[in-house]
């Protein structure tokens, strides 16, 4: 197989890695709870705590990620979970039990850290390795075209099919996609050089930096998880707009898939600071559209904002682990993705309060949303001013060198 074609299916992989443990694993939940909700008994808060403990099984698998270097021990565990990937999905169909929903949750959470951090690492460091641009723009298109999948078969098939069948035939297409996803992705390579012989290096950044840039993405994590989870409920909930949250969910999915190519080049042109300051603004104002203004097109509007830009900001975020850390990038995103997975488990668990509490569904979750992600902003304008004041000192220190011994401070 030639080097293009190579690279073709190990994206390819990891799209369909992407699109079985977060589309199917994760995030037919989403578009199927309003089903479940109808014709199995499930309540209001007992969905937000499946959510949670979807994110607990997530965060559990950030830890693992974190805790191992070892690329043959992660591509084994990649593997182990994109088949858990299939098997929670079947889980989740076969009788209305909240504690198989429970368990099942809790294993896609695993399977999900799989595919977002050891998936993504392997190919990261596969891309490096090969010499090719570390970009995640195109592998993460697979959480995209899942989002908007996992909307449209709810969408197509929902007259048809009970909410059981419905898990049935998203088993069916995870079996699918676990063929690629683990046929395409090579063995790893643990050599310390490029395919071209150049020496590979850890750039790590400041522990102040590290910080404050784990306190953002915890704050982005609770910005993405109330609308990752319950914008399908909270839709179908505002006035005239009962039964559209499924579409709204399959706009979040069409505006997520290109969305991390788009940050790609913005990232190019600003730098990857700039370009998740200018996400998360965007966010924003995605996630406050459908409730501060009425009617379908501005639920929409909201959506292909917010599709646009969560994405987007874990792809960046994971891609910068990949430029300080390019010998063990998934060790960084682990670490990064702990901060990310405890927001994750928190978002929903308030959520879930928030609406057994105060009544009128999941709308005051999108509030809390919004005011985290305005914090993670502030951050990361502080994490841009800090890298600003490297660049300079930097630069006079370059200078001081360039001078003669005998005129150096």
């Amino acid at each position: 197989m030639n080097e293009r074609n190579e690279r073709l299916h190990v994206l390819a992989a990891g799209i369909c890695s992407l699109m079985l443990a977060l589309g199917v694993a994760r995030f037919s939940y989403t578009p199927l709870l309003p089903l479940m909700q109808q014709q199995a008994g499930l309540g209001v808060a007992q969905a937000a705590w499946l959510a949670a403990i979807n994110y607990a099984g997530y965060l559990s698998g950030a830890l693992i990620a974190a805790s191992i270097s070892d690329l043959v021990l992660k591509d084994r565990l990649y593997r182990i979970g994109m088949v858990v990937a299939v098997l929670s999905t079947a889980m989740m169909g076969l009788a209305a039990d909240p504690v198989l929903w429970a368990v099942s949750r809790f294993f896609a959470g695993l399977s999900s850290a799989a595919g977002i951090l050891l998936g993504t690492g392997l190919i990261l460091n596969w891309l490096i390795r090969h010499d090719h641009r570390s970009e995640l723009g195109i592998h993460f298109t697979g959480i995209g075209l899942g989002i908007a999948g996992c909307a449209a078969t709810v969408a197509a098939t929902a007259q048809w099919l009970d909410w059981r069948q419905s898990w049935g035939l998203f088993t069916v297409i995870g079996a699918l996609l676990l063929i690629p996803a683990l046929r395409w992705l090579p063995a790893p390579d643990r050599s310390v050089v490029t395919k071209t012989g150049q020496a590979m290096h850890d750039n790590p950044p400041s522990t102040t930096f590290m910080r404050l840039f784990m306190a953002a993405y915890f704050c982005a994590g609770i910005g993405y998880v109330v609308s990752a989870t319950f914008i399908v409920a909270i839709v179908d909930r505002l006035p005239g707009l009962s039964g559209q949250g499924t579409l709204v969910f399959l706009a979040i999915g069409a505006a997520a898939a290109p969305a991390c190519i788009v940050w790609d080049f913005v990232a190019r042109r600003g730098g990857e600071l700039n370009a998740l300051i200018a996400a998360a603004a965007l966010q924003i104002v995605g996630i406050l559209l459908p409730v501060t203004t009425n009617g379908l097109a501005t639920a929409l509007a909201g959506a292909v904002l917010f599709g646009g830009t969560f994405i987007g900001m874990v792809s960046l975020v994971l891609t910068m682990a990949g430029r300080y850390y390019p010998t063990r990038p998934a060790k960084m995103m682990g670490k990064m993705t702990l901060s990310y997975g405890a927001a994750q488990i928190i978002g929903p668990a308030v959520t879930g309060w928030l609406a057994a509490r105060f009544g009128g569904g999941y709308a005051a979750g999108l509030y809390l949303a919004a005011t985290a992600l305005t914090v993670a902003t502030l951050l990361l304008l502080i994490l841009k001013a800090m890298e600003r004041a490297t660049i300079v000192a930097e630069q006079h220190e370059e200078q001081r060198e360039d001078l003669p011994a005998c005129a150096r401070p």
